[in-house]
């Protein structure tokens, strides 16, 4: 039986409309859930990085690493495991000031999550929480008991544990031979 398990694919590639729609389509036809995306700019000027977490198989998950990378504006996708990377998401939640001043305990419980407190209004409190799926998750089953109005979870961004960025060993390795062949 395949181990199913959390999979974290970082596909750099130009900044090119419909992406997200590609990669979406390779997931949607090997019917994978994405659990979450995120999409940003790299260090590397003119290269973004779209980060999706998926649970399924190593088998299954290496041939969408190869059907993505079929694509013209992809220049690279690599596979990673929990294990292998740093990842964080982050939270926001809306909870009415009034609950913030009249129940101290919620003072105490934004301190424990190592929440931060962004934005205060009289009608509302915008708080951020930033941390593991599991961790964002627990602040908000705690909020619920103060009347939370709104939540919302960003998709994992992560860089991997290796000292270098393979994306930039990919691309000096692919200058290095295209100018060979140029010479030649």
């Amino acid at each position: 039986m395949k181990e199913i398990k959390p999979y974290t694919l970082a596909v750099f590639s130009e900044n090119t409309v419909g992406i997200i729609n590609l990669i979406s389509i390779v997931y949607t036809r090997r019917s994978i859930n994405i659990e979450s995306i995120a999409a940003s700019a790299t260090a590397i000027p003119g290269v973004y990085k779209t980060t999706v977490l998926s649970y399924s198989d190593r088998e299954t998950m290496e041939k969408v690493v190869s059907q993505i990378e079929k694509a013209i504006y992809v220049i690279k996708a690599y596979l990673f495991t929990d294990e292998e990377i740093v990842h964080q998401e982050v939270a926001l939640y809306k909870v009415p000031t009034v609950k913030l001043m009249d129940e101290p305990q919620l003072e105490h419980i934004i301190r424990d999550h190592n929440a931060r407190i962004l934005e205060i209004t009289h009608d509302y409190t915008v708080l951020e929480k930033t941390g593991h799926r599991d961790e964002t998750e627990k602040l908000f089953q705690e909020l619920k008991k103060y009347d939370i109005r709104q939540f919302v979870r960003s998709g994992r961004v992560c860089v991997t544990k290796d000292p270098v960025e393979h994306v930039n060993v990919y691309l000096t390795m692919r200058d290095k031979e295209l100018s060979e062949k140029s010479k030649q």
